[in-house]
């Protein structure tokens, strides 16, 4: 589930004295100078933990499992992927 980011606005001059604290924070930073926004700064994902990988090998066997008993490749999988996206974008430029 996405959630909504509080962007900070912050001076230039602070962002610059406290660069350290804000590159470890996780929220989008618009950074300030007199008052005006002149750039923003988009913290990325941290490195993911072992936990994140264990989660994504069980998915990944899963996803597996799941295709070998529908009887699907990946290539097949992908090309229908590649159809609903090609569907997708032609139901948006009517």
């Amino acid at each position: 589930m996405a959630t909504q980011q509080q962007t900070q606005k912050v001076g230039i001059r602070e962002f610059r004295d406290n660069l350290a604290r804000f590159v470890e924070g996780q929220n989008p930073i618009a950074i300030t100078k007199h008052g005006e926004t002149v750039g923003y700064y988009v913290p990325t994902k941290p490195k993911p933990t072992q936990d994140d990988l264990n989660s994504l090998v069980a998915a990944s066997a899963k996803m597996q499992a799941l295709l070998e008993e529908a009887a699907v490749t990946e290539d097949e999988l992908l090309q229908d992927f590649k159809e609903l996206r090609k569907a997708e974008h032609a139901l948006h430029r009517s």
